[in-house]
């Protein structure tokens, strides 16, 4: 399935590459640091920075965009999205952006045009709660954290 998203570039967006799946089977589109040319921010360790992506997006009625780390930042420095993951609601028209985290041991540079996250486009149910006296048995039950006893 594919949907159409409009979309406008920040001042600061202009130039970097429109967020894109990067293949064919890819569920997760990049996002580019839209930082100054010749601007470099370095994240340091156990810290967090909020990064522009340098536009704004018009998400259809229905969806959300998860933001979401990338799975190579995470795993080789330790890099990943704070509030993984982060949601953007379809009425939301400012520009997107990005926390990330340093969870590794090194200083992590950011720099212009640098993927730092990646966005999912997803649909979002409409939801309404309705009051009960019971609920319906599961073989779970009450069973919380760990309850199903795997691993």
């Amino acid at each position: 399935m594919q949907i159409k998203i409009n979309f406008i570039w920040l001042e600061h967006g202009k130039g970097l590459e429109i967020p894109r799946q990067q293949s064919s089977g890819a569920a997760g589109l990049d996002i580019y640091a839209a930082l100054l040319p010749n601007e470099t921010i370095t994240l340091k360790p156990q810290k967090r920075v909020i990064i522009p992506a340098g536009f704004s997006l018009a998400l259809p009625l229905g969806y959300e965009a998860q933001i979401r780390p990338r799975a190579g930042l995470a795993a080789k420095f330790g890099v990943s999205v704070l509030n993984a993951p982060g949601t953007i609601d379809a009425d939301y028209r400012g520009e997107i952006k990005v926390i990330l985290i340093n969870h590794g041991e090194e200083d992590f540079l950011i720099k212009r045009g640098d993927r730092i996250a990646q966005m999912v486009i997803a649909p979002v149910s409409k939801v309404e709660f309705v009051l009960t006296g019971q609920l319906d048995d599961t073989i779970r039950g009450e069973g919380g954290f760990g309850s199903t006893g795997k691993r």
